[in-house]
């Protein structure tokens, strides 16, 4: 069995004009479950000065993530997302490389 990798998924969001309070809303609505989800090493969400939106999340392993990915709060959240951004997410997926203590869990 390989073993597991931490894995991280970060990116940008623009919110459309009259939109910002919503993504707000949308998106802190994710952290507080999102970080109760198995494999959850890390999930924060920041605020740009320039009005984008940065969330930065880390899992234990893809297998997580996916997990995470499948939840019908991630979903619904997803499905109302393209009514609040201006085009499409920044999203960038990578592993980890530098240890985490609480990958090995």
């Amino acid at each position: 069995m390989r073993p597991r990798t931490p894995v991280s998924l970060y990116g940008f969001l623009t919110p459309k004009p009259g939109h910002a309070d919503e993504l707000r809303r949308l998106l802190l609505d994710l952290v507080e479950p999102s970080r109760g989800h198995e494999g959850s090493l890390q999930y924060h969400l920041h605020e740009q000065e320039d009005g984008r939106f940065f969330l930065y999340e880390v899992w234990r392993s893809q297998e997580d993530l996916d997990r995470h990915n499948a939840t019908p709060l991630l979903r619904a959240c997803m499905a109302e997302l393209p009514n609040h951004i201006e085009g499409a997410p920044e999203v960038y997926f990578g592993e980890m490389r530098s240890p985490h203590p609480a990958a090995a869990v």
